[in-house]
């Protein structure tokens, strides 16, 4: 798939993610190349909440790449259509490293309260990580 053709298929959908190591998640690629969601690192430990800023994800040429503060290189994917809901993300030159995207159809989970009460509230509700309350 092209990077005009991922972009197309990407920008403004939500989408599950497994990566090749356990790491996992939820996010959304924006127009502006920032990125949000959550991710699990290796499949352990809590699901965190992830922003990525602007021009975070570029096309260049027929790759998309990616620049994080603090890496002093700036990895660039291959992308690969799998189906109508799926893609495959790898790190180009190295094919065993990717990460597979299933566009998630549905409501994103709304994040709940600590103490989970049952009377209703006139609070707007928020999309941030849950937080298990001690019982």
């Amino acid at each position: 798939m092209s990077a005009e053709d991922a972009r197309r298929f990407v920008i403004g959908k939500m989408f599950n993610y497994t990566c090749f190591e356990g790491t996992r998640g939820t996010g959304r690629v924006l127009a502006d190349g920032s990125v949000v969601g959550s991710i699990q690192f290796q499949g352990r430990g809590e699901m965190r909440y992830a922003h990525l800023p602007p021009n975070t994800l570029r096309v260049k040429g027929e790759s998309v790449c990616a620049s994080l503060r603090g890496m002093p290189l700036e990895p660039c994917f291959t992308l690969t259509r799998l189906d109508a809901n799926s893609f495959r993300g790898a790190i180009s030159g190295l094919g065993f490293a990717y990460c597979e995207f299933t566009r998630h159809h549905g409501r994103p989970a709304v994040a709940r309260t600590a103490n989970n009460n049952s009377s209703s509230s006139h609070e707007p509700l928020g999309l941030r990580p849950s937080v298990t309350a001690e019982r």
